[in-house]
């Protein structure tokens, strides 16, 4: 039954059928081949009952506040003023691509939209300055797929909502390794511009007097943050209120820097509308593809399937881990963990793994599978942005280093998962 299931996943993704639909097809057929149907004739309710969610509403309000963020122009004010305190480090301004991208991380929640946002911005820069274009693409590449684990990240509300784990729990979890991701991200530029310096172009000229000019940029996105995170940890809002919060204030910031009006309100909504659809239909097929496979019992024949190998938990978890770095070369994130989720966690909580470190480390594999050739998004984001064109293996290339930087964080999390459970620990208890 599993390797049914998984070769016909398998082929409706080589088909290059939507993902929505491959998940919908797969459960219709499972439930008609082995329930006769049974299941298929609750898909109306099933789909409401899920569809009301109160913690999805989130989703869409955080899409929105990115989207806000990007027309508003906080984002070129903030890049700025990320460059002049950190362009003197060697690299230059791809240490403002990777710090750039961890702030904006922490109000848009998609790795997406911050890779195309601060690549727009950093892109010119390139030739201005002189720098190595491929490792410049790869670090605005690899500093976007920091917005889906540094919170909020709309992925790791998606796996709470699959796993029923908390996403305040969750965020607190997400902030260190994604701190440390960005650190790591850093020293690969520091590393690769010492070893060939011409690497790291012109750097940009700065003193104290303009890094603090330059300061008020960056409270927009720190106001957020606080707005957003803050809430939700000083038992103000749940995390879709803080999202709706967090919307709010974006408005405001866009007021105080006169970008509010009606046009961009329009672009805004539309891009809010088209992502939103998209990820929703894709949930609801996924939850549905759960439901299927709950009654089916696939997932006791899994955990029995594993019990007979005599595998350890270490040993079952660097499996996963393998199997997530394979998948995800030829998956898109979101559907990778949408199909996989509903499988694989039941065997990861039976286990023992805490269901925390767990979301951590499975988004930090998604992480990894943004810029992981042929498949990786975030590279077709930052290649599609190059005004002059250019090859596609330019910016594959250039983040394999930081893929690397990746491979450091999991292994880390294996050994040492208090990195991400211990502030949910102490906040939690």
């Amino acid at each position: 039954m599993p390797l049914f299931i998984i070769t016909m996943l398998l082929g409706l993704v080589a088909a290059a059928v939507p993902v929505a639909a491959v998940l919908g097809i797969l459960s219709l057929t499972l439930d008609e081949i082995f329930m006769r149907g049974r299941r298929s004739l609750m898909l109306g309710d099933f789909v409401w009952e899920q569809s009301v969610e109160y913690l999805l509403v989130a989703i869409p309000m955080f899409i929105l506040l990115g989207e806000i963020m990007l027309r508003a122009g906080i984002a070129v004010r903030m890049y700025n003023a990320v460059a002049q305190w950190l362009s003197w480090l060697p690299g230059g301004l791809m240490h403002a691509n990777i710090g750039s991208s961890a702030i904006f991380a922490a109000t848009s929640g998609s790795s997406v939209a911050t890779a195309a946002t601060v690549g727009t911005v950093a892109y010119p820069e390139i030739e201005k300055r002189n720098y190595n274009e491929s490792l410049f693409l790869g670090s605005i590449a690899a500093g976007g797929t920091l917005g889906i684990l540094i919170p909020p990240s709309i992925n790791l509300i998606i796996y709470g909502l699959l796993t029923n784990t908390s996403v305040p729990e969750l965020y607190l979890a997400g902030i260190f390794p994604g701190l440390a991701l960005a650190l790591l991200f850093m020293a690969v530029v520091v590393v690769a511009c010492l070893w060939k310096p011409h690497w790291g172009g012109v750097k940009v000229k700065t003193d104290w007097g303009s890094r603090i000019r330059v300061l008020p940029d960056l409270l927009p996105p720190v106001m957020l943050f606080l707005a957003v995170v803050g809430s939700i940890y000083a038992g103000i809002a749940t995390p879709t209120e803080a999202a709706s919060i967090g919307v709010v204030f974006a408005l405001i910031i866009a007021a105080i820097n006169k970008a509010l009006n009606i046009e961009m309100l329009k672009e805004a909504f539309e891009g809010t509308m088209r992502s939103s659809a998209t990820i929703m239909l894709i949930i609801l097929a996924a939850v549905f593809l759960n439901f299927v496979l709950g009654f089916m019992g696939v997932t006791q024949v899994m955990l029995e399937t594993i019990k007979e190998l005599g595998w350890s938990p270490m040993e079952t978890m660097i499996v996963i881990v393998l199997f997530y770095l394979l998948l995800g070369m030829f998956m898109e994130t979101l559907s990778m963990m949408l199909t996989t989720i509903p499988v694989v966690f039941p065997i990861v909580a039976h286990m023992g793994f805490d269901p925390v470190w767990f979301g951590i480390m499975i988004t930090v594999l998604m992480e990894a599978a943004l810029i992981t050739p042929p498949i990786g998004i975030n590279l077709y984001v930052v290649h599609g942005i190059r005004a002059r064109g250019g090859k596609f293996s330019d910016v594959s290339i250039g983040a394999l280093p930081f893929l690397i930087a990746m491979f450091v964080l999991i292994a880390v999390l294996l050994v040492l998962p208090d990195i991400a459970v211990w502030l949910p620990k102490q906040f939690y208890g």
